[in-house]
């Protein structure tokens, strides 16, 4: 049976905070439908210190940022930018769109139309997460979306030059330099100065998230993607070092990013939470890193990996780090996680930053249904039907027309009756099942 060596808040602080959450947004969305504009300055003033009368950045204002980055910063830049667009490319082209003759003369399609406009969330108080940009806007682009609007909050008391010039380099069509929740309510709800967008997406922190949640209707959203959650799942062929590193690496993310260990052996655990505390002493980021860790780390001991493995799907975290003997086997009997990062070769970080995967993913136990941000998310599956021939039409509204009898829509019974006696030439009487 799974013991704790190491638990995070209780369930009650954690409600009580979401409360508080869920009260302040709706309280800010609110005003931003009654008053536009004028809320959303009035927010940015208080929340990023950052108050201009247009929130758009100009094409000066770009180019200004992307001189800023050096040569080296752009070309890696670009290169992060052409594996995520290689892999959302391929993702695109493992989706088709189809047409089938299911019966004669009734033929069944469905086409892949991309979203017409997305409002793409770029988080950067903290720090200037210019990946984010990465996975958004360049996937938007692959899919077809048509506009691509962003939105990051100042960095320092003005735009952060490498979200910007990422931004311009994805492809974004609009960039706004605001943060927070009235960046998200902005470009879902629309004011005077910004259209509204069909969808939002990106990952930002517990109050950006609950934006989402609540216009979620009104447009549409990829995921609910809240504070970053890591879960390491390792065995005695790995050491404390390495655990510590990759635990410490998603929680300076932010103080209430969970960070936890799974393992089956007991003694690496001891050695994890031992080199923690010793890279806490040298981390630049530990004050954040510290906070996360006392409030939301834990440590799992379990028998077997079995157990690890019926651990880990409870837990359905946003990140899956496993550096065992054999991670395959975690591969093939995991159901519930954001990505699997497999052996110690890789990281999140890797994921996070460059190698080409997707990094906004489900937290909150979200990915018990759902992947993360990819291509298809851009695109909606709609389908149509064409019916060919007069006996096809007459065939299947004789049976459409019983059915609707069955439940007792007289009106859709008569949308199959009609063609019923205009294309199968019979009498069935009005308000009548056809026989």
């Amino acid at each position: 049976m799974a013991r704790w060596l190491k638990r995070g808040r209780e369930a009650a602080v954690v409600a009580e905070q979401d409360a508080a959450v869920r009260a302040t947004v709706e309280g800010i969305l609110d005003d931003i439908v009654k008053r536009g504009d004028e809320a959303v300055r009035e927010y940015s003033a208080k929340f990023d210190r950052w108050e201009r009368d247009d929130y758009r950045l100009s094409r000066d204002e770009i180019d200004a940022c992307v001189a800023q980055l050096s040569k080296r910063d752009l070309e890696d830049i670009r290169f992060a930018q052409a594996q995520v667009r290689n892999f959302a490319q391929v993702q695109k082209d493992a989706l088709r769109d189809v047409e089938v003759e299911t019966l004669p003369g009734i033929v069944l399609g469905h086409k892949n139309i991309p979203v017409n406009a997305v409002g793409c969330y770029v988080p950067g108080g903290k720090y200037p997460l210019l990946a984010s940009a990465h996975m958004s806007v360049v996937t938007a682009k692959v899919a077809g979306v048509k506009r691509i609007v962003t939105c990051a909050p100042p960095f320092e008391g003005k735009p952060a030059a490498a979200i910007v010039a990422a931004q311009h380099l994805a492809g974004a069509d609009e960039i706004y330099c605001m943060g927070g929740v009235q960046a998200v309510g902005a470009m879902a709800l629309g004011t005077a100065s910004i259209a509204p967008v069909d969808m939002l997406v990106g990952p930002g922190n517990a109050y950006v998230a609950e934006a989402k949640r609540q216009l979620f209707g009104r447009v549409g959203i990829d995921l609910l993607a809240g504070p970053t959650e890591t879960l390491v799942i390792a065995d005695d062929s790995v050491d404390g070092e390495i655990c510590a590193t990759d635990l410490l690496g998603q929680a300076e993310h932010g103080p209430t990013s969970p960070a936890i260990l799974l393992t089956n052996s007991e003694s690496l655990a001891r050695d994890t939470m031992a080199e923690i505390e010793r890279l806490l002493g040298i981390l630049p980021t530990a004050a954040v890193a510290r906070k996360a860790w006392e409030d939301c780390g834990e440590v799992i001991v379990c028998e077997d990996q079995d157990e690890m493995v019926r651990e880990a799907d409870r837990i359905a975290s946003e990140h899956v780090q496993v550096m065992t003997r054999h991670p395959d086997y975690f591969l093939d009997r995991m159901t519930n996680y954001g990505a699997l990062f497999l052996g110690p070769r890789t990281n999140v970080s890797y994921g996070d930053k460059v190698i080409g995967t997707n990094h906004t993913l489900p937290t909150q136990k979200g990915a018990r249904y759902t992947g993360g941000l990819w291509v298809g998310k851009f695109l909606k599956t709609c389908t149509y039907q064409r019916v060919l021939t007069d006996e096809a039409s007459a065939k299947i509204g004789e049976v459409c027309s019983r059915l609707c009898m069955l439940e007792g829509f007289v009106g859709h019974a008569e949308q199959a009756n009609v063609r019923v006696r205009r294309y199968g030439r019979k009498n069935v009487p009005y308000g009548a099942a056809a026989e």
